[in-house]
């Protein structure tokens, strides 16, 4: 019997040839995904400028400022009719020394009610009027998201230690692939959904293999997570297409529309439904792995069947749970949206048809659907390749019963 090692958690895992034969199957399936995604890297890697998303073609420049004061009062509306509004007044110091006045008008239904003392960003016109030349943008939010960020961080590593490290060195991976490829690729017109599972295979790789280190039990749960993207990409292409959704709500799509055009708009829709997956995904295949791996170390005589429907236990309550979660994070996205439809006494047929609507509806059955067949995948292979060694007491049964 040919004997492989891989040590997970202090357990050293013995593979019998056939066992060996699957374990070299499934890795070739890997690298092989692996170079079809750095070809595709290649192929469609962002060349030349890309558009500039900027429909109005005002060359604005953004710049941190604080409020001084605000006085409400009536103003001229903006409409033909000249009739009068409330409106915000407000003065504001930017960082660069100068003195900014902008009006918020009543019907800026965008725009919050600021006072004095708040932190914001305003846009800069530098070729417009004076008193034109400044808007509100937004708040500013870099303080406290980097005090969010760190409390994460510090999190992270008290409780995962160097595995809290190596993960955190994925996150920073994951963000260079989606800043540095995805989105500039999207971009410059290449097609939407390749482009995202190259995105999301290179993720996966780099991801998993930091986190958990080379070996057997990574590229086990890899081979899961790859498995039930492919199984998320075709569900998501066949429905976004059968519902006829197309990614042409909101304000964002329509810039795209104006200043990006070669950008598939519906094929962007299918690509964010596939990356959206991707962690979830991780998180579910690295715990049926880990479970399988955990049972056995329990119960060394555990047989392969034993391990396969003792860890899919496990995998269904994981499952029940992830899937809830997902509902609910969808379901709460789109709270203002509900609440509008609801306002507006229109049916709930009619309202869960409405493409926005429809769009999370099919986002979340999806990535659920693919959440779900990843369970018996990544358990399948995990439960033959890290089954049980034999004990002394099973090999000398068996060759007392063959003598027999």
């Amino acid at each position: 019997m040919t004997t492989g090692h891989d040590h997970h958690g202090g357990v050293l895992l013995e593979l019998p040839e056939r066992r060996w034969q699957l374990s070299h199957t499934v890795l070739t399936a890997a690298v092989a995904i692996g170079v079809l995604a750095l070809v595709g890297l290649m192929v469609w890697w962002p060349r030349g400028e890309g558009p500039v998303l900027n429909p109005g073609g005002t060359p604005l420049r953004y710049v941190d400022a604080i409020v001084q004061s605000v006085t409400i009062e009536e103003c001229p509306g903006l409409e033909a009719s000249g009739a009068l509004t409330d409106c915000q007044r407000v003065t504001a110091a930017t960082a660069d020394g100068d003195t900014a006045r902008f009006t918020i008008f009543a019907t800026d239904f965008d725009k919050p009610t600021l006072v004095a003392g708040d932190r914001v960003v305003l846009a800069r016109n530098p070729f417009a009027p004076s008193e034109y030349r400044y808007s509100f943008s937004d708040f500013q939010r870099t303080q406290p998201l980097l005090l969010l960020g760190v409390l994460f961080v510090v999190a992270v590593v008290l409780f995962g230690r160097w595995q809290g490290v190596r993960a955190l060195a994925g996150i920073v991976v994951s963000f260079v692939v989606l800043l540095a490829f995805l989105l500039p690729s999207l971009l410059r017109g290449n097609p939407a959904l390749p482009v995202a599972l190259v995105a999301t295979v290179i993720i996966a790789f780099l991801a998993l293999y930091l986190a958990h280190g080379v070996r057997l039990t990574t590229t086990v749960a890899l081979v899961g997570t790859l498995a039930s993207l492919a199984v998320i990409a075709v569900l998501g292409q066949a429905f976004v297409g059968f519902t006829r959704l197309t990614g042409l709500t909101g304000e964002e799509a329509q810039i795209l529309r104006i200043t990006a055009e070669a950008v598939d708009l519906r094929g962007l829709l299918v690509a964010g439904i596939v990356v959206g997956a991707l962690g979830v995904l991780d998180d579910v295949t690295v715990t049926q792995v880990s479970a399988v791996v955990q049972l056995r170390r329990a119960n060394p005589s555990m047989s392969r069947v034993e391990l396969y429907r003792s860890a899919l236990k496990i995998g269904r309550d994981h499952i029940a749970s992830t899937v809830n979660t997902l509902v609910l994070a969808y379901a709460g996205a789109s709270l203002p949206i509900l609440l509008l439809y609801a306002e507006a006494g229109q049916p709930w047929a009619r309202v869960t048809a409405g493409e926005l609507v429809a769009m999370e509806i099919v986002r979340t059955l999806v990535g659920s659907i693919g959440l779900i067949v990843a369970v018996p995948i990544t358990t399948a292979l995990a439960a033959v390749l890290l089954s049980p060694r034999p004990t002394a007491t099973t090999a000398a049964a068996t060759t007392s019963g063959a003598t027999t």
